[in-house]
């Protein structure tokens, strides 16, 4: 039985697997989907000292606590952060990391480090009223509409679990000095319907561990547990 640890990326829940969910749990996987502190149905908790220390420590605390181990641990958009320094922590427990359409950083590299176009974000979070809230990314028109989700039934559900992040998550840097870290496998999977600044960082010909690299492909937008479940459930169930 695999276990799979599905962590949400910016602004979203946990609720955002939902359709991926059932059709992992089909094979007999084990399946979490974890909301990360001060977003969805914790957006209460969020404060200018919720940050990515505090979102890697709700994922290794959550792999620590239910003693899980052989994990595929997959990370959507900014939470390409968090599980790599999740891994740092607790690499034993870690079978495979995922980044899905995801930031993928080296030791002491902040978000705005891995994609530049964040830093904007964090200028606006820390000139507005609040000082450190940074709301979503504004709705555009199709294709990308609001995190690729164009369909109006999937916009109306995915308008009810997004909200607001603190500045923190973008400015504090991932820790990747864990030498055990490296000899976990990666794949990478890019969605290849992306808006102008979003580009994927170029991934190497080989993985840290000497294997060559893993990249695999979906035809769709950013948020493609939504646009996209079966398919993504599909390259997931081929990874263990």
């Amino acid at each position: 039985m695999t276990t799979y640890v599905l962590v949400h990326g910016a602004w979203h829940s946990g609720q955002s697997w939902a359709r991926v969910v059932p059709r992992l749990a089909s094979s007999g996987s084990r399946v979490l989907t974890p909301t990360l502190t001060g977003y969805g149905e914790t957006r209460h908790l969020l404060g200018p000292e919720v940050g990515l220390d505090t979102h890697v420590q709700d994922v290794a605390g959550l792999l620590v606590d239910e003693d899980l181990s052989e994990v595929v641990l997959v990370g959507h958009s900014y939470s390409g952060l968090v599980i790599s320094s999740v891994a740092n922590r607790v690499p034993d427990r870690i079978a495979r990391l995922v980044y899905l359409d995801a930031m993928v950083p080296v030791h002491g590299e902040t978000a705005a480090d891995v994609m530049p176009i964040t830093t904007a974000l964090i200028d606006a979070a820390l000139a507005s009223g609040s000082g450190w809230r940074v709301p979503p990314m504004p709705e555009a028109p199709p294709p990308m509409g609001l995190f690729g989700v164009t369909d109006p039934a999937d916009l109306a559900w995915l308008r009810t679990m997004v909200s607001d992040q603190s500045v923190l998550c973008l400015q504090q840097p991932v820790q990747l000095d864990n030498p055990a870290t490296e000899r976990i496998p990666r794949t990478h999977i890019h969605c290849t319907v992306r808006p102008e600044g979003f580009e994927a960082r170029p991934v190497g010909p080989v993985q840290p561990n000497g294997e060559p690299a893993h990249v695999l492909e979906l035809p769709t937008t950013h948020d493609c547990m939504i646009t996209m479940p079966d398919e993504l459930a599909d390259l997931l169930r081929e990874l263990h």
